[in-house]
């Protein structure tokens, strides 16, 4: 049996599977990302998310287990040192988020793909096989692409609008309403004081995402701006990796909840010189992937 993990700051979700590749056991778990949650926090999710996976393991024995895990790449690699030691788990090795989603990208050829959830990134495989990473900085930094950013660019533009400084539109009714407020200086509080404030801007995404599919205008341009920066980091990565390629060959693909969604992906269609194919597939898929590469 082998043990896969996709840890993010929203949520963890573990995969049980036997030797033929198939999923026995799922498990969804709370988030576990180390910057979001604090390291300690993070490491005891991550403890009693596998100590119930495997309360209903069928009879076998654990080989290996891979965490494909959201925050600071040092830490998870220790963290997989200790559980390896323990004993229960098999070898575990750690790898960054990012690779799930690569992998049902490209499916293990040179490409890259753009992830949007609650953070974003972008994973690339060079045509010598080396792997890339770029953007990901966390929250805090902006993400562009992301649920924070498009909610932080949302707050921004709803606070000026409350201050009288720019007319008013759909984002300060939106905002007004996520909140319970109606001032500014409260609303401004709210998330300054609020105990997790990068879930509660990141959670403005989807109502943004919804005006912009309706026409909002406001909020087609806040999308496209958050965006237009992603994709102008991956047109940096894309000219770096793949000099002299053509970019019709070049495996692209888009992932994740805030890229997918319909309303972005014609703003990617028009403002792309790649050609991004929304993945389908979760993560964990790609985490399955992954662990059946492992040796047995």
């Amino acid at each position: 049996m082998k043990i896969g993990v996709d840890g993010g700051g929203t949520k963890t979700e573990l995969i049980l599977v036997d030797d033929a590749g198939l999923i026995v056991v799922r498990h969804l778990a709370p988030g576990c990302n180390p910057s979001v949650a604090g390291t300690e926090a993070a490491r005891e999710a991550l403890d009693i998310a596998l100590r119930t996976l495997v309360v209903v393991q069928p009879p076998g024995t654990v080989t290996h287990t891979l965490l494909c895990m959201a925050g600071t790449p040092a830490f998870w690699r220790e963290t997989a040192e200790l559980l390896t030691e323990l004993g229960d788990y098999g070898h575990v090795t750690a790898l960054d988020d990012s690779r799930p989603v690569l992998a049902l990208a490209t499916d293990g050829k040179p490409g890259l793909v753009l992830h949007g959830g609650t953070g974003s990134f972008i994973a690339a495989q060079a045509p010598d096989g080396a792997f890339h990473y770029a953007g990901g900085t966390g929250w805090r930094f902006g993400d562009p692409g992301s649920g924070y950013d498009l909610g932080r660019r949302t707050i921004s533009r709803a606070l000026l609008e409350l201050q009288g400084w720019q007319l008013p539109t759909c984002l300060s009714v939106l905002v007004r309403d996520h909140t319970g407020l109606t001032k500014a200086p409260d609303i401004t509080r709210f998330f300054y004081q609020h105990p997790e404030p990068n879930r509660q801007i990141a959670g403005l995404a989807p109502a943004l995402l919804r005006l912009a599919a309706e026409g909002d205008s406001t909020a087609q341009l806040v999308v496209t701006e958050s965006c237009t920066e992603l994709l102008k980091l991956a047109e940096a990565v894309t000219t770096k990796l793949f000099a002299g390629w053509n970019l019709d060959n070049v495996r692209a693909a888009v992932s994740g909840p805030i890229l997918c969604h319909p309303a972005t992906q014609k703003i990617l269609a028009t403002r792309s010189s790649l050609t991004l194919r929304p993945l389908t597939e979760p993560p964990i898929e790609g985490v399955r992937r992954l662990l059946f590469n492992l040796p047995t």
